[in-house]
This record gives C-alpha cells, structure tokens and sequence, in this order.
C-alpha cells in the first residue's frame, strides 16, 4: 500500500492523462480476454508517448512491474498483471507518417487495425494481418502478440509485415530495432544497446543448430521468444522481430514502422460443405493448392449458435445449404475477378475430384456455395470474425475456454490431430467447440468447462498437457497465434527443450534485468491451472439477491442476473469505432468505464463482493452506468447477448430502492401520470424555457441542464377522434398513442391514422380499462428503476390491448422505443398469453407497412413529396431489426432517393440529453456522424427520425427539423390528391 500509494501520487504529479487507482477503475483492468483475473496496483491513460515512458520510470524507480495494454483483448492473459497498467489505446492513436509510393508507415502503438486501414483505404493500401478483433486490437497489441489473422496464408504473420519497432528499454534507453549488418557496423546506436545487440546475435549463432532442431516447422509458430530472428542465414537481421511476439516482456514499444499491401479489390468466396468434420479436416490440404488467400473453418456448433443470433441468422440462411458437419470458406482474391470465378469453378471440380456430391452418403456429402455479392461476403466474414464471441454465447455455466485453442498443425496431420483431440476431450467428460484457419493447421479449439469446479479445472489440466503431447508428436506448434500469456508459457520447456528455455530466460534477463516490464509470461510463469489468477477464484461466490425483471435464461442468483452478466467474455467487440451503434458512450469518451465490456465487468466484480458491500447500488457503480444511453445495442450486437440496457434497469432498482429518488428521476419517471395536468395548463408549464432564471433553477435542484429546452407541453393534445377510424370492412389493427406523440407531437398520430385509413385499414384505439389516463408503456418509469410502476402501467395496457391481440391484430406504435417495450422489456415483466400475445403483435408502423406491402394487401395512393430524404434511425430500431422497414416505406414515396446516416445513438436517449451532468456526453455522441450529416444536407432534403428525442437533438444540434415516417407518408398522400408538391409543415419545438 505505499508503494501504491507513492506511486500514484507521483504519476499525479506527473500526469495530464487519466491517473486510475480507485477500487472500480482497477477492477475494470483486471481482466482480459482470458479466463484470468489480476487487479493491478494502478492504470495510467497517458496522452503523449513522453508522459507514457515518465510512468515507465516512476514505476521503474518505485519498484513497481509495467505492463502495456491496448484493446485488452488478449485470449492468454498477456495483459493482466498485479503492478501498473499503462493503457495507450485512448490517446497514442495516430499514423505518425505514411509512404504511399513505398508501401509503409509508422504509426503509435494504440491505433486500432480498423482505424488505421480506414484511413489507409483512401490511398489503396492496408495493413493485412487481418485479426477477427480488428475493430478493436491495438498494432502495438499485435506486435506484442505475432499476431497472424485469417489471410496469413498470404500474407504472412504480424513478425512478416513489421519493419522496425522504436522503443524503450526497462532502464528508460530508447533505441530503434530493425535491420542490421551481423557485424552491427551499420548501428547507430549507443554503446548498451550496441552490447545487447551483439549480445543477442552471438546467441543467434551459438544456438542455430538447437533452433532449427527444436522450432517447429509451421509458419504459425508464436510460441516463445522469436530466437530464429538471430541466427546467421544471411548478412542482415532484422532485430524488430525479436520484440515482436515477447509480450511486453522485453521492451516498451513507442512507434511500429509497418510494411503495407494494395487492398483487395475483388473477392470469390467458395462455401465448401461437408457431412464429416474429419473429411473437411482433410480436405483443406487439397484445397489450398488452388491458392486462396483464406480456408476457414466454421463447425456445426457455430452454425447452430449463429442462428440464435439475430444478427448472423440471415447469412447462416443465405449460405448454408442442409445440414453439414463443417464448412470450409475458401477465399480468392485475385486483382482480375475472372480468375477469382475461375478458381471458384476448379473450386468445384475438386470437390468432385475429392469425392464429394450433393446426394452422397454423410461421409461423402457435400459441395460448394458460390458467393460473389459483395454484401453477402461482408456478412460472412463478420460471422467468420465473431467466432469466439459467438462460440460463447452459451448460456449455461460451462463455456468453450481457450488453453488449447490455437496450436498449429501441419496440414497433413490436421485430420488425425482434431479427431484424437476430441478423444481427448470425450475421456475427460467434455466436447469442444472447432473454427477458424483450416488454411494453416491452426484451429481454434475450446472444450467446454466450467472454471469455477475444481474438477473441471483439473480437466483442463489434463487436457493441456495431452493436447500439447499431440500437437508435439506432429512437429507442431503450441501457440499459433494467439501467444503465450500465462496459459502456455509454463508448457515451453516440453515444447522447446530445457536449453531453448534457458536462452529465453537469458533474453530475458538481459534486456529487463530487474524484471519491470510485464513479468510472468513466456518466462518464469506461473502454472496455468493456478486458481489464485482466475477470474472465477475458489472463493468466488454470488450471494443471492432480488431481481425485478425475468433472467431466467441464465443461470446462477439473482434468478438468472449472475449468469447474465458472466455472458461477457471481455473480448472487447463493444470498443468498435464504426459501423453498428455500439457502443455510443465509449465511442465519445474512449475509456474503459464507460464501454459494455467495463459495465459488465464492474457488475460483476460487484454482485461478488469484490468492490464492497452494497457496490450494486453505490454512487461509483451509478457513475459506471452513468452515460449508458440504454440504446440496446449491445443486445443486437454483442455477439454473447449481454444486454446492459436490461442490466442498468435492475441497477437503478437496487439504487432507487436503498437511495430513494432524485427530483430529476420523479420528474422523468413520472411524465405519464401528469402529462395531462402539464398540458392543461401548458403556458405554465412552459415558463421554464421562456426564463433563464428557471432553467439555472432546474439545473440545480433537478439536474436538468440549462443549456436544453424541454419539450414544450401543449393544451391540444392528441385525443382519439372514435373508439375506431377507417372503413368499417378494413382490415383491422390497433394504434398504441404513446406519451410522446400524443402530448408532444400529435401530428404524427393524426398522420399515421390518416395513412392507416387510406390504405383501407379500420384502425382501432383502445380505452384503458380504468380511469381517464391514456395508455403508457412504462419506458418513463423503467428509466428511473421504478420497475414496479412500469408494471402497473403495462398491466393497464395488456389488459386495453390483449382482447385485440388474441384476435390477431397488429398493434402498431410510432415512438420506436414505447412500442418495442412490448417486445422486449413486458416479457421480462410477464409471462402470461395475454402479455406474449401483446408482444407477438407489437409492430412499429414501418414493420406493418412492409408487411403489408409484401402480401400484396398495401394500396397508398402516393405522390412526390421531395428529391432526397436524409435517414437517422433510432437505436432501438437497430436493435430489434426494425430499421430496413424504415428505408422500405420512404422508397415507396415516388422519386424519393433515400439516404441513411451511419450513425451511431443520438445521444439524446430519453432525458439523457437533458442533463446537467451528461450533456456533454450527449452532444459528444451527436456530433460523431449524425449532425455533420444533418449539416451538410441541403435545405430541401427531407430529415427523416422516428424517434421523438433524435428529432430534438437533431432540432437543437444543427437547428432543423426532422419528419416522423408517418408525416412524409401523409405528405405523400396529400401531394397525389393535389399533383404538386406541398410544403411540409414543421413539428413545433419548445
């Protein structure tokens, strides 16, 4: 504790970047992507490399061990230590410099892959060791690791395309390591690294004879120190490609000169089925003579778990064809694409040539899918890329743990080693779960276990040391390419020898001496099987507690809420920076706090006991959640399910129930109880926008910023004309008038039963069952935690709508996230047929009009209403699948050319706009894509958001006015009635 406690008031003294040694922000960085868990004495975020290597030395001084982290997605607990962790993702992100004629670039160790070929796509170049987390992993991250991603066959490993690192050495000396002449008379470079230089190449030729006798022969070989990088087959060494692969064990890196290719313009993609696992095993070394750039695996497990996810069902449906064992994805990728189509033909014959046929018996069943749409192939390579996740996305205390996952084979061997390991699996009571490189011999294997019984730890054990017999009776390799960490660096001297593991204890040693930099891994480990280091230690334990919503999919307390939040596995798929929604807050701040991964950790590490007593309901774990939109991304996109919006209500519950309510949360979570008093006397209830005195008074003693107008009440709020509207023979559905459109913006209820009508629909509005007080989803209460209001309140619409539901209506919503509570959240609420046939019914108006549309049953006579028409889609729209029929509907208005914004969340989220503390965060999310977008359009582009917080933060953000479907439709409807175009009248803002 001094130690920690000088250290941390150095580095504050020191520091600009963030300085983390709190109980949660230490917990957060416990973990990796590995089934171990080490708190660190600290975390520091530096913002310049300078403040990165001061910390380095303030450690170094202070006796306290270092360890360099990025995305923190390593799969053997490389990036987990009990001394400081310096995490470079959030600030040491930039291409230093690019040469485009030359094909290189330099870059600082934080860039993410995506990031940098992002930027690299633009000049035609990108960084090929294509890894499946490349939305995530750091360049330095796989320099640390060799790296080798799933087009190696082509390209080569990490070690293969980097062509010089820069950095510091444990004593603080900074050198550049590349290529030099054997004699070092090409060195520039003072007299200790001249040594250590000199030093390292004399191993080399000491050791040449014992490397080639005892280094496997397999390109996918990252075990160890990369000792093959010193030995004299030529004049010149590149001395690079020893840090490469040493884990943050040798030196701390500061800049990576990278080697750059052409990006592909073309691809082929051949589907290769198979009624055997052995046969497809043994098939992919026949396969690659036709020189694809990729043959990946995906197993029958995967297949059967990519259909449970939504998001990955269509391209399973769209790809596989019956029922196989295993298809290999075979990849071309030639510059001219009549090679590629050439290949995928040879593709075919081969298989014929191999035995296979679409009516053969299982063993010899099989054939190829070709695959040429681009769309389609981006879809598979997704898939391809969320194999971990989505081999974890069991949900059930065992899950596939890597130890063994991605030893190497030589092709020829790759049949018989998969078919004795699963033996091997079945002797100890298991079966694993196979994807990944067929291309290499490198599998990614994961036995199911369970961690937290001792008897399934000794399994692993067991398993670990058999399997690696095996891969060493085929001359393989025991790490093929996701490194050494503290799973295999114990296993090294049965796989290199006694003498090799001595060198690499001498390498060691003489670049770190006093062991600083990330000790513990590729050297002097600790045993992989020690259970002190796992997340789930012997004593872990998850006292039971009381849980508001239904979590019984899942096992363990808390009715399911333990297993629930264990589905995340760390491997870090909610830091992407594009593409998707998730995660909105983490994509504005970039710190581990505010990301799903860091939530679900921190929730964890609560409901164990491991941050305290009460640490579900604290004021750190509020400040966790604090700037979770509750957007539901992570539902949609996480590939293991975990649902943090869900996660955050059981949260503010506990809160709310030992800290009482804020005015702010009665303000919000109350709205629907008195809307109707606000709006009958709506100039009052407005005065506080009209005066800046009020709005500093509500900031202060409600929370709600000053900066915001509020949505301005009105008196003439949407009240149904008839119990039902349209022609009394339509056919018949039901309209859900939630809170926001009726007190807010009737317009788009009138519109939508003016579309509704016009379409030949009787549109039905049912009474509550008691009382005058409209109909409400709850949204409001859950928003606060008050889940049992929210209960209340849905008890009163089920029983309103269920007597039209058990007849088959549709229940039709405008406000996205109202109608989708009763898809999602009711159920969590009720189980009974009324509340399922409620949710089964429950359709967002755009959902209904493709339905429609598509039985041929949809008639709108409908007319020119504008040229363009500018997408934002609301969060929950994404998530429930729910936002093509957005783009399918605009498309029917005639000559209307519909653009959607790649936009993340709004940032508005309900009243998480309107806060003091958290309209920042608000505006940071707006401004990623959605508002430049709304910028640049032209003033006669239509913007177009369903959601009645997009169109305000659209309307406060870049001062215009965006359109509920609904009104464009209506729009539509009056300009075929008049032949010419109208004038859209605006929504009114506060």
């Amino acid at each position: 504790m001094t130690n920690a406690s000088s250290l941390e008031r150095r580095l504050r003294a020191d520091m600009t970047g963030d300085v983390l040694f709190d109980r949660f922000s230490r917990g957060r960085y416990a973990t990796d992507a590995s089934f171990y868990q080490i708190v660190p004495s600290g975390v520091v975020v530096p913002k310049t490399m300078d403040e990165a290597l001061r910390a380095l030395a303030i450690a170094r001084d202070e006796g306290v061990k270092v360890t360099p982290r990025g995305g923190g997605t390593s799969q053997c607990g490389q990036t987990v230590n009990d001394g400081l962790v310096v995490d470079l993702s959030k600030h040491l992100n930039r291409i230093l410099s690019l040469d485009v004629e030359g094909r290189t670039c330099v870059v600082e160790p934080g860039i993410v892959l995506d990031d940098l070929n992002r930027q690299l796509k633009k000049h035609g170049l990108w960084f090929p060791v294509d890894v499946s987390t490349a939305s995530r992993a750091t360049i330095g991250g796989m320099a640390g690791n060799n790296s080798c991603g799933g087009r190696s066959l082509r390209y080569g490993t990490m070690r293969d395309n980097t062509l010089s690192l820069e950095a510091s050495l444990a004593d603080g000396t900074l050198s550049r390591f590349g290529e030099v002449s054997r004699d070092l008379s090409d060195l520039d470079a003072g007299g200790s690294v001249r040594a250590l230089f000199r030093d390292m190449l004399d191993l080399g030729s000491r050791e040449a004879d014992e490397i080639a006798a005892r280094f496997p022969k397999v390109q996918r070989r990252v075990g160890g120190y990369n000792l093959d990088a010193l030995i004299p087959r030529n004049a010149r060494n590149n001395m690079a490609h020893l840090l490469v692969g040493s884990e943050g064990t040798l030196a701390f890196t500061t800049k990576v000169e990278l080697k750059l290719w052409p990006v592909i313009r073309n691809k082929a993609l051949g589907i290769c089925h198979f009624g055997s696992f052995y046969e497809a095993m043994d098939a992919a070394q026949h396969l690659v003579k036709l020189k694809p750039i990729a043959v990946e695996l995906v197993d029958r497990t995967m297949i059967a778990l990519g259909r449970d996810i939504a998001m990955f069902k269509p391209i399973i449906n769209a790809v596989i064809k019956g029922d196989p064992d295993a298809v290999l994805v075979v990849e071309f990728a030639e510059e001219d694409q009549a090679d590629n189509l050439l290949r995928l033909k040879q593709l075919g014959e081969l298989m014929g040539d191999l035995g296979f046929g679409w009516n053969n018996d299982p063993r010899k069943w099989g054939g190829v899918v070709e695959i040429t749409e681009p769309a389609l192939q981006s879809g598979i390579a997704d898939f391809r890329a969320a194999g971990l996740n989505v081999m974890m996305s069991m949900k059930q205390e065992g899950k596939p743990v890597s130890f063994v996952e991605d030893c190497a084979v030589p092709l020829p061997h790759l049949a018989d080693y998969t078919a004795r390991l699963n033996e091997v699996f079945a002797r100890h009571g298991t079966s694993g779960t196979m994807y990944a490189h067929a291309s290499e011999g490198c599998l990614h294997v994961r036995p199911v276990l369970n961690l937290k019984l001792e008897k399934d730890v000794k399994a692993m054990r067991a398993i670990a040391e058999e399997a690696f017999a095996l891969v060493r009776e085929y001359k393989g390799s025991h790490s093929g390419e996701h490194g050494d960490g503290l799973v295999r660096s114990e296993f090294h001297e049965t796989m290199f020898g006694e003498r090799l593991v001595a060198d690499f204890r001498e390498v060691k040693h003489r670049f770190d001496p006093d062991c600083v930099l990330n000790p513990g891994k590729i050297v002097d480990a600790p045993r992989m099987d020690d259970r002190s280091l796992f997340r789930f230690k012997p004593d872990y334990r998850v006292a039971d507690l009381k849980t508001k919503l239904d979590w019984s999919a899942y096992p363990g307390a808390g009715g399911g809420f333990q297993g629930a939040v264990e589905m995340c596995n760390n491997n870090g798929a909610c830091r992407k920076l594009e593409g998707g929604v998730m995660c909105p807050s983490y994509r504005a701040t970039r710190n581990e706090k505010d990301v799903t991964r860091g939530r679900a950790n921190t929730l964890r590490l609560a409901i164990s006991g491991q941050l305290g007593p009460d640490a579900l309901s604290s004021d750190e774990m509020m400040e966790t959640l604090k700037l979770c939109v509750s957007c539901k991304a992570c539902r949609h996109e996480c590939p293991t399910g975990v649902d943090m919006a869900k996660m955050k209500i059981e949260m503010l519950a506990a809160r709310t129930a030992s800290h009482g309510l804020t005015l702010r949360d009665r303000l919000v979570g109350y709205l629907p109880r008195y809307a109707g008093l606000a709006s009958r006397f709506a100039p009052l209830a407005n005065l506080r926008n009209r005066s800046p005195l009020l709005r500093k008074l509500f900031e202060r003693f409600a929370g709600i910023s000053a900066r915001r107008a509020l949505p301005a009440f009105r008196s003439d709020v949407f009240v149904a004309p008839a119990d039902s509207v349209g022609p009394e023979a339509g056919r018949e559905v039901v309209l859900f008038a939630d809170t926001f459109n009726r007190i807010y913006e009737r317009e788009n209820l009138e519109a939508a039963l003016r579309v509704l009508a016009a379409g030949g629909y009787r549109v039905h509005m049912p009474k509550p069952p008691s009382g005058n007080r409209p109909l409400c989803c709850g949204r409001t209460f859950l928003s606060a935690g008050l889940v049992d209001e929210a209960r209340s309140e849905l008890d009163r619409l089920v029983a309103a709508f269920a007597p039209f539901a058990t007849r088959g209506m549709p229940i039709i919503g405008l406000e996205p996230s109202c109608l989708l509570t009763l898809r999602d959240e009711l159920a969590s609420l009720r189980k009974d047929d009324d509340a399922k046939a409620v949710g089964a019914h429950a359709l967002t108006f755009e959902e209904f009009l493709v339905r429609e549309a598509e039985a041929g049953r949809l008639q709108l006579p409908l007319g020119t209403v504008a040229e363009k028409a500018l997408v934002h889609g609301h969060c929950h729209q994404k998530s429930f699948g729910a936002f093509k029929p957005v783009e399918q509907v605009l498309r029917l208005v005639p000559g209307l050319e519909v653009k959607t914004i790649e936009s993340s969340c709004c940032g508005m989220a309900g009243a998480f706009g309107y806060g003091a503390d958290t309209y920042d965060a608000s505006i940071e999310m707006a401004e990623l894509s959605l508002l430049p977008a709304v910028r640049r359009a032209d003033q006669s582009t239509l913007v177009v958001a369903d959601g009645t917080s997009c169109r305000h933060q659209i309307h406060d953000g870049a001062q215009r006015e965006a359109l509920h479907v609904a009104r464009v439709l209506a729009m539509s409807l009056d300009s075929a009635e008049t032949n010419s175009t109208p004038i859209a009248k605006e929504p009114s803002y506060g």
